[in-house]
């Protein structure tokens, strides 16, 4: 059984000029990049998973998140902020990747656009819950100036008929930013 390139690599090998080769990551990449010969005309594709244990994923946004409320429970305020605001900051270039692709299937296949759509309202929550959770830190050490642009994110993004976005109105109500309660039956 012979071993050969992909076409995705050696597309890949192209664009870069064999940067790759010269840099030695085939030797890294080959086990995941690499497919056994196939003679049939479907052969397996091959997934690369790298995305979902990289700094670059939902699950790492999560791990900041875990990082930033253990940071609250010793009362290290400092560290919760630095990790929530990192992991507020990914969900939303998550989101917004995820929509720009939603919209580039959009009449083109509804599967693809409903999957992606999907990922960036996952994505885009969580990134309000955390947001939520950074704007009750300042308010908490007293911070107004930092705690209303995010509660009011928070509302730009839920509006006042969901719940996230009503606890972040009466936030902004306790504080006296607003003078009207609101309460969304």
């Amino acid at each position: 059984m012979a071993v050969h390139f992909s076409s995705d690599f050696r597309n890949l090998h192209r664009w870069l000029g064999g940067s790759l080769l010269a840099l030695g990551l085939v030797g890294g990449l080959g086990s995941t990049v690499l497919a056994q010969e196939n003679d049939s005309p479907e052969s397996e594709v091959r997934r690369i998973d790298s995305v979902s244990t990289s700094e670059f994923s939902v699950p790492h946004a999560d791990k900041l998140v875990a990082e930033g409320t253990a940071a609250i429970a010793t009362q290290d305020y400092t560290e919760a902020i630095a990790k929530l605001d990192e992991a507020r900051e990914l969900y939303n270039q998550l989101s917004l990747f995820y929509q720009e692709l939603a919209q580039m299937f959009f009449g083109v296949d509804t599967r693809q656009n409903r999957s992606n759509r999907d990922l960036a309202i996952e994505a885009a929550q969580k990134r309000d819950e955390t947001t939520y959770q950074l704007a009750l830190i300042y308010r908490s050490q007293g911070q107004p100036e930092e705690a209303i642009p995010l509660f009011m994110e928070v509302l730009r993004s839920q509006q006042p008929t969901r719940d996230l976005g009503e606890q972040a109105y009466q936030q902004l109500f306790e504080m006296g930013f607003v003078e009207a309660p609101y309460q969304f039956n």
